[in-house]
């Protein structure tokens, strides 16, 4: 009964701790992006280091997201993914960034970090 229970211990915690094999892949483009992204913000919240590299970290997880999406989907779709991929990535800033910080991000995103349009047909 032991035993049993120490596996299922263990293969819980094993799942627990996975990681997303999409954040897995190291990808060179959105790592540069990134640091530019990173450093155009710094301008503005004053970042310490730690929140630098966690907001760089971040930053680079939610980048290689956009561009599976930006290279899966298109028109309206792809926009709404987009939009809502911005939404989640704004919200774990919550756990990075005061909330003085958080105020200025949500003021500077759309100037650092533009949102796709789709023309109508």
């Amino acid at each position: 009964m032991k035993k049993i229970v120490s596996i299922l211990i263990l293969l819980l915690s094993i799942s627990a701790f996975s990681q997303d094999p999409v954040f897995q892949k190291s990808n060179p483009k959105a790592e540069e992006r990134a640091i530019e992204i990173t450093n155009s913000y710094d301008l503005q919240l004053s970042l310490t280091e730690k929140q630098e590299l966690l907001f760089q970290q971040k930053v680079a997880e939610f980048l290689i997201r956009r561009y599976k999406i930006e290279s899966e989907f298109s028109g309206k779709e792809k926009l709404d993914l987009l939009y809502k991929l911005q939404r989640e990535e704004t919200a774990e800033m919550n756990d990075i960034l005061t909330r003085p910080q958080m105020e200025v991000y949500k003021q500077v995103k759309p100037t650092i970090q533009p949102l796709e349009t789709v023309e109508k047909e």
